[in-house]
């Protein structure tokens, strides 16, 4: 899930450990069946996406363009099924070894790129506050985007 955001910041145990002004507010859900190649393929087409405003008002410039940071967050409760019942199941969610290891990888291939990027910090309760811009919120799903 990306937002594109004002400021967001994120804060755990009380402490803010992840602030950004102008940017991406990217949610990352890792999926049993994912691997490094998922995490770098959603990495660049989040870096690459073209939804900031150019002069004339449309989007056309990508998070390098206009000096953009991302703020990005674990939320493995995006590969919640709701289904069946009332409980929501997280089968679908990698386990924890295996979803940090391809976030912080997601991270890496990110700031290799020259982005900055905030985090948050993984398996803890946090809050997050963010002022969507647009609002623009998009969902990327890498099996969709092998598929294009």
């Amino acid at each position: 899930m990306v937002q594109r955001v004002r400021e967001a910041q994120v804060v755990a145990e009380g402490e803010v450990i992840g602030a950004i002004g102008h940017g991406l507010c990217v949610l990352v859900g890792v999926a049993a069946a994912d691997s490094t190649a998922e995490a770098e393929l959603l990495s660049r087409k989040v870096l690459g996406l073209r939804v900031f405003d150019d002069e004339a008002g449309h989007m056309n410039r990508s998070l390098d363009d206009v000096g953009g940071a991302l703020l990005v967050v674990s939320q493995f409760t995006l590969h919640a099924d709701c289904r069946h019942g009332r409980r929501p199941s997280f089968t679908a969610a990698a386990p924890a070894p295996q979803a940090r290891a391809l976030y912080e990888h997601f991270v890496s291939v990110a700031r290799v790129a020259g982005a900055t990027v905030e985090t948050g910090r993984f398996q803890a309760r946090m809050t997050l506050a963010l002022v969507n811009d647009g609002p623009v919120t998009l969902l990327l799903d890498t099996a969709e985007l092998r598929a294009a």
